[in-house]
This record gives C-alpha cells, sequence and structure tokens, in this order.
C-alpha cells in the first residue's frame, strides 16, 4: 500500500492546553489494521477529522512487557525513495540493544522537515527511511544499562539527544549534545553502527534518530524524555519539535524582554506556541500576522483559551507590494 506524506492515516494532536482545537494540527496513528483516511495536502493539515479511536492506554500498556526480547513485526510508512509515496508495510523492529530503548509509538505529528526530507532536500537524508520524529508513545523494553527509563514510562521521543555529560550539554544555553549526533545522523545505532529496522531481510535506516512514523521504534537513551503519565499522549507529542520550536524561538533565538512588542508570523502550532511563549515572557503586545485569513477563528479560540493577559492582534497583509496594507482582525 502506497501513500504520501499528504495521504497518511491521521488522527487528531492539538498544541499543548487545547483539547478542543483538532483543526490545529495532525497525528498519525499508525495502527495495526492499516486503516487510514485523508488530509488532501500538507497545508491543509488542518481540515483533518477523525475517523478512528486512538490506541487507549490500557491497550499500550498491557503489551509492554509481552515482546521483550523478541524481534516486533509491525506496520511503517516507510520512504523507500525521494520523492514517491510512501508505503506501508510491515517492517521487523529488533530488541534493544546496549543503551538503547523500544518504545511503541501512541501518536505521530506531521512535521515539514519529514516532507522535506522526502522531497530529497536533506544533505542528511538517507533511503529508504522511516520518517517521523514528533512524537509520544510507551517504553515497551529497555536494553542493557539503560536507568532513565523503565517498560511502561510514557516517553517523547528527543531529535536533540541529552545526555547531561558532553561539553554541549553542560553549557545551559547549547542544546547540540554530541553523544549520539554521529550515529543519527548516518540513520544508525551507536551500540553496532546498525539499525532496527528491515524490510524483507534488508535494512531500513533511521532518520533524526527517531523513526516515530512506525508502530513501534528504537532509540538511544539519550534520545527520550520521560514525561508525567497524566499527560494525554496524543496531544504531548507535539512537545517533541512544533510547541518546543515556539517556546524555544521565543526564549532562545528572540530572548523576547518583558514589556516587549512580538510579532509572529504565521499562525500554525509553531506560531501558536510562539504566542504562548511571548506571553509567558511578559510580552505587552502581540501581532499575530498570517496571509490565511481561515487561521483567525482558530487563533482566536486558542488564545482565548491561553488567558493571554495583554492586547493583541491579528493581521492579513496585503498580497501586492504598494498596494493594499493589509487587514487588522481584533479579537
Amino acid at each position: 500500500m502506497t501513500t504520501s506524506l499528504q495521504h497518511l492515516n491521521f488522527g487528531t494532536a492539538c498544541p499543548l492546553r487545547t483539547p478542543h482545537h483538532s483543526k490545529l494540527k495532525s497525528s498519525v496513528s499508525l495502527r495495526a489494521s492499516g486503516r487510514f483516511f485523508r488530509s488532501p495536502d500538507l497545508c491543509a493539515l488542518r481540515n483533518v477529522k477523525r475517523a478512528f479511536r486512538p490506541t487507549t492506554l490500557s491497550t499500550l500498556t498491557s503489551a509492554a512487557f509481552e515482546t521483550e526480547g523478541q524481534e516486533i513485526t509491525c506496520r511503517a510508512a516507510v520512504a523507500f525513495e525521494p520523492n514517491k509515496p510512501l508505503e506501508l508495510v510491515d517492517v521487523q523492529v529488533a530488541a534493544p540493544q546496549a543503551g538503547e530503548v523500544r518504545v511503541k509509538i501512541a501518536a505521530t505529528a506531521l512535521c515539514h522537515t519529514d516532507q522535506y526530507t522526502l522531497e530529497g532536500l536533506d544533505p542528511e537524508g538517507l533511503f529508504p527511511c522511516i520518517l517521523g520524529h514528533e512524537a509520544s508513545g510507551v517504553v515497551e523494553s529497555v536494553g542493557e544499562g539503560v536507568t532513565s527509563v523503565k517498560p511502561g514510562d510514557h516517553v517523547i521521543p528527543c531529535y536533540q539527544a541529552y545526555c547531561g555529560e558532553c561539553k554541549f550539554c553542560q553549557r545551559p544555553r547549547i542544546n547540540l549534545c554530541a553523544s549520539v549526533r554521529n550515529w543519527t545522523g548516518r540513520g544508525v545505532m551507536k551500540a553496532d553502527d546498525g539499525v532496527r529496522f528491515t524490510h524483507e531481510g534488508k535494512p531500513i535506516y533511521h532518520f533524526m534518530g527517531t523513526s516515530t512514523f512506525a508502530e513501534y521504534t528504537v532509540l538511544h537513551e539519550q534520545s527520550v524524555a520521560l514525561v508525567n503519565k497524566e499527560a494525554p499522549l496524543d496531544k504531548i507529542c507535539l512537545l517533541g519539535c512544533g510547541v518546543a520550536t515556539g517556546w524555544g524561538a521565543v526564549e532562545n533565538t528572540a530572548q523576547v524582554e518583558a514589556g516587549a512588542t512580538v510579532a509572529v508570523f504565521g499562525l500554525g502550532a509553531v506560531g501558536l506556541s510562539v504566542i504562548e511563549g511571548a506571553v509567558r515572557a511578559g510580552a505587552s503586545r502581540i501581532i499575530a500576522v498570517d496571509i490565511n485569513s481561515d487561521k483567525f477563528g482558530p487563533a482566536k479560540e486558542w488564545v482565548s483559551m491561553s488567558s493571554v493577559p495583554c492586547p493583541w492582534e491579528m493581521v492579513k497583509p496585503g498580497c501586492q507590494r504598494g498596494g493594499d496594507a493589509g487587514e487588522v482582525v481584533k479579537p
């Protein structure tokens, strides 16, 4: 079965604290049944509709120990070649080796980086591979020496690893951990320079050290973050990239100070997370800009639920140079 990133099996996921805003972002839930429903294109993911009940937590945890130490056969959306549709196939996922964690994926979101790599533009993109990096799941088993997580724990896969020991992790404002970077950039695991995915006996490369477009994946211990079990897995998957990117843009890149005026360009999941980050930083005014006025409605709901205390407005800029300056939409 073939599919493009525009036609993956999507369940809904939402930015943090927006349980009713399923239009804002979508997530993939690769079920064993292989049931699919479709989103017309990457830019229209907000129109995705829920077509099945997401995998329940009891389903995830009840089987957490049954497959320990064994090879698992599961479904995965594999990118066999650049610029070709993904293929939903059975893959074999090996047991984790020393320093590794095998995770059953509960929800995975679609990021433009996945599309970028599929288009053959990523210099580190290797094929065939399993894409996906914005996810959440439950630890199924761990390899020798793993101490930070255990089977049954809820985790978020992290493409930016954290060992806490290298020179980069020791510096508070740098997170370019060097502990496994040489391996994740080559689509392999550190323990043996090999892969944990195979299809018809042939190796499938890892992607960004995460490969979450599969029902099961194997990660380095440094690439999983332990999270509270009360947090909904179909929502917190966005913390793996979109939400963290928005908050990081405010705190680390722009370094927004209290009382600042902040302009946010684009009201997707990242843009809305930037708004939340700006509020956290104490911005005195927020100007949200997007050429797609259809996003203003969901943005109003988001801001309302987030209790933004400062003045803010939404702006649709004019589309022609020297023409209409655009319109200002008051919340």
